[in-house]
């Protein structure tokens, strides 16, 4: 089973660099994307064969999350449940009968960490609702989740120690969250490996491989023995994010 997940920085844009072409290639059993900026009905995009789930923010142009899936799911939830996270379209859940897919674009802690309280009360309440999952069958979880959790999961710690996406408040609450029962699949296969996800468009940092890591495919940590590859396709363009994929057996 193939999943891909990628961050498109506007679905409308990433459709008009070659985002269709991308999709019929990858031939995945589930698509995820975040940050699609876009309300309903402001693209048309109807892929043969794949149901679609879409979840908007409040705030035009803003956030966004989408799901295309071969297989109907039992059920189909958007956010949360909790009022204040449930503005900014961020969370889209399927239920199969064997697991959770939960696609997520986790808030931004923003400049100067203007928004790590309220990035910190989010991870807490992701935590809670992963976990909740979790005690009912595995849960796959994935998307920008806006953290680079080592340092090997950035080009330049050091300088980044206080920047959002990798201050010691974030990062605790990641690995918070994989002491809870959860792994992360790139990291787990590959504990060495040096690839990145995320790349500035300022100061040609792709073309110098200046970038973090910040997409992810988690899963619960029961599953790892079925994750047959976790990887990230550079190559892939059209957003400032690359796509992560994902190769299960189930």
């Amino acid at each position: 089973m193939k999943f891909i997940s990628w961050n498109v920085n506007g679905f409308r844009s990433c459709l008009g660099k070659g985002f269709a072409d991308f999709f019929a290639q990858a031939d995945a059993d589930f698509f995820c994307l975040q940050e699609t900026k876009m309300q309903p009905g402001q693209a048309e995009f109807t892929p043969e064969g794949y149901f679609q789930y879409w979840y908007s923010a409040e705030k035009k142009g803003y956030s966004g999350t989408a799901v295309f899936a071969k297989r109907e799911p039992l059920s189909v939830s958007y956010g949360l449940g909790i009022p204040e996270h449930d503005t900014e379209g961020r969370t889209i859940t399927l239920e199969y009968e064997d697991f959770y897919l939960v696609c997520v674009y986790t808030p931004n802690a923003q400049r100067e960490l203007a928004r790590l309280d309220y990035r910190m009360a989010w991870e807490d309440a992701l935590r809670e609702y992963l976990c909740a999952l979790d005690a009912k069958k595995p849960v796959i979880y994935c998307g920008d989740l806006n953290v680079a959790h080592m340092e090997i999961d950035l080009k330049n710690p050091k300088t980044n120690h206080f920047s959002a996406g990798f201050s010691d408040e974030e990062r605790e609450k990641f690995t918070r969250l994989l002491n809870s029962g959860f792994a992360d699949t790139f990291r787990t296969l590959y504990p060495d490996k040096v690839q990145y996800s995320w790349w500035s468009y300022m100061y040609h940092a792709r073309e110098k491989n200046v970038g973090w890591r910040i997409d992810y495919f988690v899963v619960s940590s029961r599953l790892m023995p079925k994750v047959k590859d976790s990887y990230l396709l550079n190559d892939v363009v059209g957003s400032d994010h690359c796509p992560a994929g994902l190769e299960l057996d189930l």
